[in-house]
């Protein structure tokens, strides 16, 4: 006889008694409600979360766009602008272009409105910008390039300070022996005073002292130069310069072994805390 499972299963079925089977109904009907629950509770809730994760793209941009226009620099020396800041400070390819064309014919820019004549940027940019422009103390306070600028000096009143003794520099009130002794070791160390501002290197001067000395000595005479070669010399002969101080000269040597040699003074700018308000003076006591 052959086997019929629909036959069998029936009569399984009726061999138990009413309360089995209606417990067997009840269990079916359980496991059939959990089906139902399980398949569309996965139907209406993994979906969204899927599309939230789409939805919720818009807003991670838009933030990653306010923070970009929420940038805020420390305040730092427009010729010197790299691709990724000007990037950073919403410039476009062309304007940081514009700059760095200018800078490579060796000029620098000396006020905001000079930057935005050579980059070409609009005037709502300068105006989120210019607050953050450093510009080197000589760019304020001299009407001319201050290498080539030619001083009419009243020989009276005005002393150079490659020249000068320790006792003309005593007669500014403020300055003793010891001050005095720190000019002149600085001065021989330099090999001479290029710019009246590198009296703001003399270590313990206060302000009001440095600006009576700025008043009364200023340099008549370029001094000759004794330069260091920046891809050949070693840490100590860095620290000869001032402006080149222990952590400083040994990050120029590190960055030069891992990169190779320096073609340039802007190649030393990339360097952390590398004194870039400085970097013209600096620029004369190296070579490349």
């Amino acid at each position: 006889m052959p086997y019929n499972m629909k036959t069998d299963f029936i009569s399984v079925i009726l061999k138990f008694s009413k309360s089995q089977r209606l417990g067997l109904l009840i269990l079916f009907s359980l496991i059939l409600l959990m089906q139902l629950v399980i398949w569309f509770g996965f139907r209406t809730t993994e979906m969204p979360q899927e599309n939230q994760v789409w939805t919720n793209l818009p807003p991670k941009i838009d933030s990653a766009q306010s923070s970009f226009s929420e940038y805020r620099p420390k305040p730092f020396n427009p010729n010197f602008i790299s691709d990724y800041k000007g990037y950073m400070l919403g410039m476009s390819v062309a304007q940081i272009d514009r700059l760095l064309a200018y800078r490579k014919t060796g000029k620098y820019v000396n006020s905001a409105l000079e930057f935005q004549q050579v980059t070409q940027v609009s005037d709502e940019q300068l105006q989120k910008l210019e607050p953050y422009f450093k510009f080197p103390d000589w760019v304020h306070n001299k009407p001319s390039n201050i290498f080539t600028e030619k001083k009419v000096l009243k020989k009276e009143s005005l002393i150079d300070i490659n020249t000068a003794t320790a006792d003309d520099l005593k007669k500014i009130y403020g300055i003793g022996d010891g001050y005095a002794q720190r000019i002149l070791t600085l001065r021989q160390k330099l090999g001479g005073f290029v710019h009246i501002n590198q009296i703001e290197d003399v270590w313990g001067l206060s302000p009001d002292v440095i600006a009576a000395l700025k008043q009364r000595f200023v340099v008549v005479n370029q001094p000759i130069i004794r330069k260091i070669n920046i891809n050949k010399a070693g840490i100590k002969e860095l620290m000869q310069l001032p402006y080149f101080r222990y952590p400083l000269a040994k990050a120029i040597v590190v960055q030069r072994s891992m990169n190779g040699s320096y073609k340039n003074i802007e190649d030393l700018t990339k360097i952390s805390d590398f004194p870039v308000d400085k970097i013209e003076i600096i620029a004369l006591y190296l070579d490349f």
